[in-house]
């Protein structure tokens, strides 16, 4: 016999030591992190081989998401769902300490020729330090044979778009854009259920070993958009901040009560700033939640000024 559907479902979240990462997730959000150790991403949301969301609490608890996805997709996500063999998203939180290095995740087109599996991300920027910046897309007019020569030559930063970002910044990665995070973000993901990246710069950063980062630069070079020049944070269109084949992302505002969805879908919660509740779930921020889809008439409530929440869904769902 299965459990009775609740109404929000949270997960342990698995946390990933990074060379570039700190400690500002216990800082700003209370995570309790593994002492002494730099971490870079807590994957909140994940259906993957090597890594498994698993129901925190409640009458589900101990369920992965991937049997969730794969023995009761309709309660849990609904009915229109695709017909993938894993839950097609995965979200993150990052805390980058340092630069990350310049990278990019391959196309579909691409991934046949490079390996691996196609990846196209959103950024939100939930605590920006003075003076942080990304890079992103190459500056206009840098030609292919000049992004060959100067990676080779350990000159790449000087050909990257360089945008500042505040918190509260948003931006889009479509597959095949170089790209790398830079000190002092902390930020939300949300993306493609995938692990490849290629990198091609890693500001000469050596491992625990001492010994330089592995590079795929052969593989990048095949991937890189070499017409992607000077991309820009995201423009809100009203509380739409991504709408792509992969993921819509919004921007909720919760001033008064609200349903999660207006359809039977799912759809994950992320909390900005505030607080709330939603069923007999409190919400801060920092914290993740997913919104079954038979419980989709799930009330949000706000509990304090300013309540903000990031909601995430398939499109067309």
């Amino acid at each position: 016999m299965n459990p009775p559907l609740p109404s929000p479902l949270t997960f342990v979240p698995l946390f990933q030591e990074r060379a570039w990462g700190g400690r500002q997730l216990a800082n700003l959000f209370g995570r309790q992190l593994p002492a002494g150790k730099l971490i870079g991403e807590s994957w909140e949301i994940v259906d993957r081989p090597e890594a498994q969301s698993v129901v925190r609490q409640g009458p589900w608890q101990g369920w992965t998401l991937h049997e969730l996805w794969q023995e009761h997709r309709p309660e849990i996500f609904g009915n229109m769902m695709p017909a993938a063999p894993r839950f097609p998203l995965l979200a993150k939180l990052l805390d980058a300490r340092e630069n990350l290095s310049l990278q990019v995740h391959p196309g579909p087109s691409i991934t046949a020729a490079v390996g691996g599996e196609a990846k196209t991300e959103m950024w939100y920027f939930a605590a920006s330090e003075a003076g942080a910046e990304i890079y992103a897309g190459l500056r206009r007019g840098v030609t292919p044979t000049q992004l060959e020569r100067l990676v080779r030559g350990k000159g790449l930063p000087e050909l990257v778009h360089r945008i500042p970002i505040k918190t509260g910044d948003a931006f889009f990665v479509p597959s095949g854009r170089l790209h790398a995070i830079g000190a002092g973000n902390l930020l939300i993901e949300i993306q493609e259920n995938s692990d490849t990246t290629f990198r091609l710069f890693d500001w000469d950063r050596d491992d625990k070993e001492g010994r330089p980062r592995p590079l795929q630069i052969e593989e990048a070079l095949q991937s890189i958009d070499v017409d992607d020049f000077e991309p820009e944070v995201i423009q809100a269109a009203g509380e739409t901040l991504v709408s792509c084949p992969h993921f819509v992302v919004e921007q909720w505002s919760l001033e008064n009560v609200r349903p999660a969805s207006e359809r039977a879908a799912f759809a994950i919660f992320i909390c900005l700033s505030g607080a709330g509740e939603a069923g007999d779930l409190s919400f801060h921020p920092g914290d993740f939640f997913l919104v079954p889809a038979l419980a989709a008439a799930t009330a949000l409530q706000p509990v304090a000024a300013g309540t903000r929440l990031l909601r995430v869904t398939l499109p067309g769902r």
